[in-house]
């Protein structure tokens, strides 16, 4: 197996993270090695999730691991391309974070339950029933292919401050 590569993570404000991804055709080697190599990215950082835009590959890819933690080496990542959001259900408030907009967490409100359809690592479509983190996850996910930050969920003067924050971090580094 190639060895994996890390990637860069935009943070907000990069103009990239606010584009629409286009989607996937087909999940050839090239897409399986995106997957593979925003896993490695992701676990890194660390997150629970990551979507192409965020490592500024406008494609409707995400990887997922909900399970996961630095303490429980146990691995268990979700890979999708396309994903579509088909059903939804109920309202659940979250404290989200996001790996293009570090240290900042705020309260989003999302749909508690939702369906998921996309396709895998292999290509094969696949439905998942999500409730809980892992809908949320996924929900969050899903927003960065069509250029939407949690934040964007937020008040618009939370949103300000947490973007004005964030740009005076990229200022001093």
């Amino acid at each position: 197996m190639a060895s994996m590569a890390l990637l860069t993570i935009l943070h907000a404000p990069d103009r990239r993270l606010k584009q629409k991804s286009l989607p996937i055709q087909n999940v050839d080697d090239d897409i399986r090695r995106l997957m593979d190599d925003m896993l490695e990215t992701m676990y890194k950082a660390p997150g629970i999730g990551l979507a192409a835009p965020q490592v500024g590959v406008l494609r409707r890819v995400i990887v997922v691991d909900v399970t996961w933690s630095k303490e429980k080496e146990e691995k268990n990542p979700l890979y999708l391309a396309n994903p579509e959001i088909v059903a939804r259900e109920g309202e659940i408030t979250w404290e989200e974070g996001c790996l293009s907009v570090p240290d900042n967490l705020a309260e989003v409100v999302r749909s508690e339950k939702i369906t998921v359809q996309g396709l895998d690592r292999q290509g094969q479509a696949v439905t998942i029933q999500a409730e809980g983190l892992l809908a949320v996850c996924l929900q969050h996910e899903i927003d960065h292919l069509d250029g939407i930050l949690f934040i964007d969920h937020l008040s618009r003067l939370k949103r300000d401050m947490i973007l004005k924050k964030l740009r005076r971090a990229q200022e001093e580094s």
